[in-house]
Order: C-alpha cells, then structure tokens, then sequence
C-alpha cells in the first residue's frame, strides 16, 4: 500500500507541535485543564483523575459527587502505570487527535458535502483538498488546546466523526456502533441518530442501487444502535459492581443540571437565577428547544443529512448544558467541507469578529470575576452570550448558504442576484 507523503508531513507536524507543547511547557496542560472555556464538570480531566482515584481504591467514584463521566473510561486510564501517566495521557490524546483527522480526511475525500445522492452542488468544483480540510483542523488553535487540556468530549468528538466516515464510507454497522460509544461518553450524540440514518441509507442505495424503504433502514440501524448503548450499559453495570447508580451522575447531570459550575454555555446562570419552583419547566423548555431542530432540519435538508448532521453539531456547540470550545472545534472542523457555499455568506467577517472578541476577552472576564475580585458573574456571562451569538451567526449563515445554493439548482437564473427575506 502506497504511503501518502504528505499526510504523513502533516501527521507529523501536528503531533510534532502537540509534543513540543507538553514537554517545553509542563505548567501548560494543567492550567488549560482548569479554564471554564475548555473543561465542564461532564468532561474535566482532574474530576476524572478524582474518579480514577476513588475507583482504584476500592470506592465507588460517584460517592464523591463530583464525578460525572462514563464508568467505561475508568479501566482505561487505570491501565497506565502513574510514573508514566502525564506522559502516556498525552500521547492518547494526540493518537486521538490524529484519528479524528484521519476521518474528517476520509469524509472530505467522498465528496458527499457537495454531491449527495439526492442533490448535487453547482459549486461543487470549488473545494478544499481534503488534507488541507484535515490541517484546518489539527491546526486550530481551539482543538490544540483542548488536546493539551485533556478533557474526555475529545473522545466523544472522535467517536462522531468515526461514526461519520464509517457512514460516507458505507459502513452502517461500525457508524451506529461508533454513535452509541459517544452518546454513551456524553448523551448528546444521540440527537445525531435521524440524520446519521439518512446518511448510511443514502450511501447503501448509491452504492447497491437498489431501494431498501427507509423506514426499514431505520429500523435496523436504530436497532444497532440501541443494542450497542445496551451493551455498554451493561458492561457498566458489572464494572460499578452491578449498580446502576452511575446512571443518575452520568446521564442525570446533563438531563437535571445539579452542577451550576460556569461554562461557555447559556444554562449555568440562567439556572442560577431561576427560583426552585419554576426549575422543572424551564429544564424541560431548554431541553425541548434542543431537541426542536432536529426534525425540522432533516425534512428540510432531506437532501443533505451530512449538511444536517454538521448543522446539529454547531448547534449542540451552543445550546447544550455544558458545552466548551472542544464542541465549537468539532463544527469548525466540518465546516470546511462547506467551502464551496462559503461565498454565499453575507456576514462572515462579523461572525468570526464576534468570536476572535469572546476569544480573547472570555479569559480576561473570567480574571476579572474570579481572580482580581473587581467584576461578577454578569461579567463573564456577557461574555459567553457574545460567544454564542457569533456560533449561532456562524451557523445561521451556513444554513442561509446552503440553502441559497439549494434554491439555485431550482432557479438558475437567480444565480448571483441579491435576494431578500419578505
């Protein structure tokens, strides 16, 4: 088998440079670990090495209250010897960030973003290599240092993006199983099922050519997905010692929000400030509101569920309970797939001013609240709604682009006119 030169530059330099950040700068991982922006009490590295702590102890790691993660992650890092562990844990996570781009790589190269089964981009001429696609995303800053900062979203980010590349790749078996590890690591991946199911039907059918009925599709991979978060359950349940207790602080703290510990999101100080007897409703509102997209996009973009399933997860950047700037990466890392309707967007300068600001001001908020004692908490959820208002701009105009893009194929003679909402 032929070795890709170039892949392999690129490989190199990315784990070359993730190297260089752990060992020339040793204070860095750990302080990363602690920012707000980067670590939720669902995905810190220091609640699970509490977690590990406990478990290799003999205790049950959710007596504490502060362990909020999959049990299944436990035995893996019980597996490394502690002289070795800072080091160990490093090189996983690079091996982890290097997979993910082996398969946002592999999703690039089968062109579904721009020519689907059921619609095919006028524009589709006009795309990244799939390398440079890869290098957009071991190359971001946000994605550097959220593998410095270890959190465990990056193995459900991983397990997305398998999920996706076993889809585009006609493997609809390894997709579901893959989905059912990530929503079993953080719950909202879930919410992927209907698109990622339009997606691994579309690839069978434009493969086989022939026309199994979608509802037969869904069942059968519907039930491989659930027959995959059954077993993890399971092997779960023997490894806490046949308790199910894990359940409440695994999946109950993204559903109840006990942990009101401050995030880039928008639930932790509306929470705050919300009185006892309203709390059950509005936990149900938001979570209705999350869940609400899901079924409108995929009849909206039956077309596209690559597209829908990019837009999901830009959307679960923003308004799931605990979000951090791994998720933001995640979509960022699918979005150059989308370059070919980049030059439909109308406010991508104010988009990515929005978010360069929250960037650089969110650490600087948080100082300022927490450290120096001259702000409060006003201060840095400002500054996260800056953030998530330049997200959901990001994500408002992709869906304007694509779906301007869409309208075109209907109406070329529309193609370059300026058209307006009425």
């Amino acid at each position: 088998m032929a070795i890709d030169r170039r892949k392999l530059l690129l490989y190199a330099a990315a784990a070359a440079l993730r190297f260089l950040l752990f060992l020339a700068f040793p204070p860095l991982p750990d302080l990363l670990t602690g920012r707000p922006e980067i670590s939720t009490p669902v995905t810190s590295f220091k609640r699970l090495r509490e977690g590990l702590f406990l478990y290799t102890h003999n205790v049950s790691p959710y007596d504490g209250g502060v362990f909020y993660q999959a049990p299944l992650l436990l035995p893996l890092f019980a597996l490394i010897p502690p002289f070795i562990f800072p080091l160990a844990t490093a090189v996983l996570y690079i091996l982890t960030d290097l997979i993910c781009a082996e398969s946002i790589i592999q999703i690039a190269e089968s062109g579904v973003a721009r020519t689907s089964r059921l619609f095919s981009s006028p524009r589709k001429d006009n795309h990244w290599d799939s390398l440079a696609v890869g290098a957009a995303f071991l190359f971001n800053p946000f994605t550097i240092a959220t593998c410095l900062a270890r959190p465990t979203s990056v193995f459900s980010n991983g397990a997305i993006l398998y999920a996706i590349a076993s889809a585009v790749d006609r493997k609809p078996a390894k997709s579901m199983l893959a989905l059912a590890l990530a929503a079993y690591l953080s719950l909202y991946p879930a919410l992927l099922l209907p698109p990622l199911i339009l997606l691994c039907h579309d690839q069978i059918v434009a493969k086989d050519g022939s026309k199994p009925k979608l509802p037969r599709s869904s069942f059968e991979l519907s039930s491989i997905f659930c027959g995959s978060v059954a077993w993890f359950l399971a092997m779960s349940y023997l490894l806490t010692g046949q308790s199910w207790e894990f359940l409440r602080s695994t999946y109950g703290v993204h559903l109840l929000l006990p942990d009101l510990t401050p995030n880039v999101g928008l639930w932790w100080y509306f929470f705050i400030e919300m009185f006892d007897s309203f709390r059950e409703f509005f936990l149900g509102v938001f979570w209705l509101h999350l869940m609400g997209y899901v079924g409108g996009l995929c009849f909206r973009l039956r077309t596209q569920p690559l597209f829908v399933l990019t837009t999901i997860i830009g959307i679960l950047a923003i308004f799931q309970p605990y979000p951090s700037i791994a998720d933001a990466s995640l979509y960022f890392a699918l979005l150059p797939l989308y370059n070919h309707v980049f030059s439909l967007m109308r406010y991508t300068f104010f988009a990515m001013a929005t978010i360069l600001y929250a960037t650089l001001l969110g650490p600087a908020f948080y100082y300022l609240w927490i450290y120096a004692g001259s702000g409060n908490a006003n201060f840095f959820y400002a500054i996260t709604l800056v953030w998530s208002l330049g997200l959901s701009i990001v994500v408002g105009e992709c869906l304007f682009a694509v779906l301007r893009d869409e309208w075109e194929v209907d109406r070329p003679e529309m193609k370059g006119k300026e058209v307006r909402r009425i």
